[in-house]
């Protein structure tokens, strides 16, 4: 049907540029870069990192010790 065609295709677009991450788009969503939320994104994700790396630091240590 026609209709069935219309929202599946509907909800591939929705899937593909607002939860689909992409490799060429440094892992961002493509309405993240066209809305500009990428710089954002970006350093929120640099902080988890650094933060992570830390903790695992810690317990790393703590096991050694």
């Amino acid at each position: 049907m026609p209709g069935d065609l219309e929202a599946q295709v509907e909800a591939f677009v929705t899937h593909y540029n607002h939860q689909r991450y992409h490799e060429s788009l440094r892992n961002l969503t493509p309405a993240d870069f066209y809305f500009d939320r990428g710089q954002t994104i970006l350093l929120d994700r640099e902080r988890i990192k650094r933060q992570t790396i830390q903790q695992r630091r810690l317990i790393h240590q703590q096991h050694a010790a």
